[in-house]
């Protein structure tokens, strides 16, 4: 499995992220054709100090060849378009390949 991972800072204007967010960049997420599952949170907290991000997504794919051509297709260049609207504090993007642990 290969997980993306978008790391939101503060935004100019927080309410209108939540709300812009919900309204209408998650519904664009869920018609989008590739993830295997995805999640999100305005709820980010560090265990000391203060977070350095207000809000998470997260969406996992079968491997890294499936990412980058959901995130190449029309709807996946839509998504990313679609950030500016929204993220005024910017968008950190990472990805990785998802090891399970044991123990």
């Amino acid at each position: 499995m290969h997980r993306l991972v978008v790391l939101y800072p503060e935004p100019a204007d927080p309410d209108h992220f939540r709300d812009y967010y919900v309204a209408n960049h998650l519904p664009l997420v869920e018609n989008w054709p590739g993830p295997l599952a995805w999640r999100y949170s305005f709820d980010v907290a560090a265990i000391e100090g203060e977070a350095p991000y207000f809000a998470v997504f997260e969406a996992d794919f079968a491997d890294a060849a499936a990412m980058d051509a959901a995130l190449a297709s029309p709807h996946g260049r839509r998504l990313s378009a679609d950030v500016p609207n929204y993220a005024t504090g910017g968008a950190v993007i990472i990805h990785y390949p998802v090891q399970d642990g044991t123990g």
